[in-house]
């Protein structure tokens, strides 16, 4: 098996273990502050993933990519000076930043959120900062030697971890307020963090095959070769992110200012956005754990293959990830779509937020092609390209955010239409940027193939579900609902032919 896929199922197994405990971690939070408090840290988070973004540049990215072909040069030496002017960058503007973020804290929560209560989640989380800035980079150096498992497992730890004290954190801190409470999930997702970097830093010390403290400083003051060659890709790259991380942090300013124009009071406009982006969109997200693996995957696999030229192998990489795609995706729509309430209500207690998945799920096939499809563009050296997609999306998705939330008739809807809308846009976007710099196949048949096992798979479902175990408990329900809908949608997708014992054969567990 090729470290590309075995990468890539490592990181699925992980990300897969990954997000099952950080929905445990929602439920907990969603039943201990409900859709309010999940409000409060939905609003604040955007700005701790914004000040990230500024922190890292671009630099996890741009290591992965310049590892991987020092890795494959045998350049130890480089690899060294890469790790060194990547820390020196990183820790400097998460210096810089952190302070930042809690002095502004203030005008943000009042002015900008019109929500004065977002303040204490903001001040919590700022200690992440420089702990994510240090973990990227180790990180990064990891995905270009295309071992997956460090990063893998520390995802899981710092789950583990979170989950752990969230409990603890938001019961204790309630007392004093719904604020409070949504501030100690942020503390309980600091120490989360810090169990990562923790773990990251111990294996980087047993693997790595050179001295990094030795002549440190001297790698950075003669790394300037280096700190261009890491910013050719970490600037395109961070312009891309950046505009993805801006757009999310004025989407819930546009959204609760919007909604204050159609007459709805902060309070409200603070419970509908944690519905919303708390409950409905993790959910719609779940299956992202797939592409994302895919994309992380993707940059060295795809940077060593072009670095030989082999564009060949750039266009069945790109296919492998777009396939596994399109079949896990197809899947999670047609779940999400038909068991949107019940699995709403088994997990949060509350229908809240299933309108908002009937109403994105049919669209967000195309958000689990996005990742991968801008996996290639980095790693094709398009990031700039990227970069200008993504503003475009996110120009037009606020404009339609603004534009239907402050209609009263719309509402709400209107901001889930408008990242619909986004979505779709830069994932279109992204793919015809693909098909003007590699060749590329596409099987239309394949595609009309899937689109009949998906409404095939999910009408049947759907028809079982409501005559079935009348009565019964809604989990066992579900439970069997969502067992027939997988095993009905695997046969379909075999009878036409759209997986086959080749594909079967890369999985390590068919392989003999």
């Amino acid at each position: 098996m090729s470290k590309f896929l075995r990468g890539t199922l490592i990181l699925m197994a992980a990300g897969l273990v990954t997000r099952v405990l950080g929905f445990i971690n929602r439920i907990v939070v969603a039943r201990f502050i409900g859709e309010e408090g999940v409000g409060l840290f939905m609003m604040a988070f955007p700005t701790l993933i914004l000040v990230i973004t500024i922190t890292q540049m671009g630099i996890p990215v741009a290591i992965s990519k310049n590892v991987a072909e020092a890795e494959a040069q045998g350049d130890f030496k480089k690899i060294k000076k890469i790790l060194a002017v990547s820390l020196a960058i990183t820790l400097t503007l998460s210096i810089i930043f952190t302070p930042g973020l809690i002095l502004l804290a203030p005008y943000l929560s009042k002015t900008l959120f019109t929500d004065p209560r977002t303040y204490y989640p903001l001040v919590a989380i700022a200690p992440i900062v420089p702990i994510i800035a240090i973990s990227s980079v180790i990180r990064g150096y990891f995905q270009g030697r295309q071992n997956m498992k460090p990063a893998a497992y520390s995802q899981v730890i710092e789950q583990v971890v979170r989950i752990t004290l969230i409990a603890v954190m938001t019961k204790a801190f309630l007392p004093y307020g719904i604020e409070y409470a949504a501030a100690g999930a942020m503390i309980a997702s600091v120490f989360g963090e810090l169990s990562s970097l923790i773990y990251l830093f111990a294996m980087f010390k047993l693997k790595k095959k050179f001295k990094v403290r030795k002549h440190f400083f001297k790698s950075i003051s003669s790394g300037k070769q280096t700190l261009a060659e890491l910013l050719s890709v970490a600037l395109p790259a961070t312009g891309s992110r950046m505009i993805g991380s801006l757009s999310w942090f004025f989407e819930p300013i546009v959204v609760s200012h919007s909604l204050a124009i159609a007459g709805v009071a902060a309070t409200a406009a603070t419970k509908q956005y944690g519905a919303l982006t708390g409950y409905a969109l993790p959910l719609l997200m779940l299956p992202s754990f797939i592409t994302v693996s895919l994309s992380t995957s993707l940059v060295p696999a795809i940077s060593e293959a072009n670095s030989k030229k082999n564009y060949r192998m750039v266009e069945h990489r790109l296919q492998q990830a777009l396939r596994f795609s399109l079949i896990t995706g197809g899947l999670a729509v047609i779940i999400l779509y038909v068991f949107a309430e019940p699995l709403m209500l088994i997990m949060y207690g509350s229908k809240n937020g299933a309108d908002f998945i009937k109403l994105m799920a049919p669209f967000f096939i195309f958000y689990y092609y996005q990742g991968p499809l801008q996996a290639v563009l980095q790693a094709l050296n398009l990031a700039r390209a990227a970069m200008v997609n993504s503003l475009i999306g996110a120009v037009v998705k606020t404009g339609v955010i603004f534009a239907l939330a402050t209609q009263p008739h719309f509402g709400i809807n209107g901001a889930a239409l408008g990242i619909v809308v986004g979505t779709l846009l830069v994932t279109l976007l992204h793919f015809s940027t693909v098909l003007k710099v590699i060749p590329f196949t596409i099987y239309v048949r394949d595609y009309l193939k899937f689109a009949i096992a998906i409404c095939l798979a999910g009408a049947c479902s759907y028809w079982i579900y409501q005559i079935s175990f009348t009565g019964s408990p809604i989990v066992f329900r579900v439970l069997f609902g969502i067992l027939f809908m997988s095993l009905l949608y695997t046969m379909l997708i075999w009878i036409f032919g759209l997986i086959s014992k080749q594909d079967l054969k890369m999985l390590p567990f068919f392989r003999r």
